[in-house]
């Protein structure tokens, strides 16, 4: 295990929400780099893992960023690294990037998804200790929060070795029993199951879904205009292209930025305080909230 001095910026707590937030100006465009794109609806070009996208700038910056969905990039506005990326720029490689450093690019980039999965789970760890119905589990998920933690914090050559999966698998499970705890404080006869359930296209306008289990279902092009998705646990749930207009999801478990970005809503649409409405929304101001 590395030893993070007292001053690091990327040793900041996990609790603060900005540490699991992209913060692309300490990356290394890595997003940019070690993924594969394919040509898609969601992405213009074919690119192989390990080449720099061709958009990428010498300072590591976008230079189509304010246009990526009319470029054909519309998958990038979508991804979301949890603050992996300035994690593993930062962190692991102490500000030393993959051009200055040649010899380490390869491990870099086999680093940052691994660091991506962990700040994954860091980031629904954080949320459910921030619900005070989960309050007979705050201890175990202070611990599985503070373990995972300790592995981001892994030198390079432990994070490459990990195995993410045997973590994850402990995490889902006290996640899931998180959601069971929350979810029993619905509305009685609305904590229906569609886990890992076939949605595509679902016609679901105005549907109660408070309390619902939806984690890993798949929603996309679903109807959810005016959907009451309250205190529904939508961890993994395919939302690509699903309308969410005038659908109220304060409440919602383990909703991310990703999944709204890749949905569509209007300025009716209620969130959480923690997320943004995405600025492509129907009568979203430039600039977003």
């Amino acid at each position: 295990m590395r030893h993070v001095p007292d001053n690091d910026p990327t040793a900041a707590a996990v609790t603060d929400p900005a540490a699991l937030r992209a913060d692309c100006a300490n990356c290394f465009g890595l997003c940019c780099v070690a993924l594969t794109l394919t040509a898609s609806a969601d992405f213009a070009i074919n690119k192989e893992a390990g080449d720099p996208c061709r958009n990428l700038q010498e300072d590591f910056r976008c230079g189509i960023h304010t246009r990526l969905r009319s470029e054909g990039f519309a998958g990038c506005t979508v991804y979301d690294c949890f603050g992996a990326g300035q994690k593993v720029s930062q962190g692991t490689y102490g500000g030393r990037d993959w051009r200055q450093a040649p010899d380490s690019a390869r491990q870099m980039f086999e680093v940052f998804p691994v660091m991506r999965r962990l700040h994954e789970l860091l980031r629904y760890l954080t949320e459910a200790l921030a619900l005070p119905d989960a309050g007979p589990l705050h201890t175990e998920l202070r611990n599985a929060r503070d373990s995972t933690e300790r592995l981001t914090l892994g030198t390079a050559e432990e994070l490459v070795e990990l195995d993410v999966s045997v973590h994850r698998d402990g995490v889902a499970a006290l996640l899931g029993r998180t959601s069971e705890l929350v979810r029993a404080t619905a509305p009685r006869g609305r904590k229906r199951s569609h886990r890992g359930g076939d949605l595509i296209g679902a016609r679901l306008k105005g549907a109660d879904l408070q309390g619902a289990d939806l984690r890993g279902a798949y929603l996309i092009a679903a109807d959810l205009r005016a959907a009451d998705l309250r205190l529904a646990d939508v961890i993994g749930a395919d939302f690509r292209d699903a309308d969410l207009a005038d659908a109220d999801l304060t409440g919602a478990l383990f909703l991310t930025q990703t999944q709204l970005n890749a949905a569509k809503g209007n300025a009716a649409t209620r969130l959480p305080p923690s997320l943004t409405r995405p600025t492509h929304w129907v009568g979203t101001p430039p600039g977003g909230e």
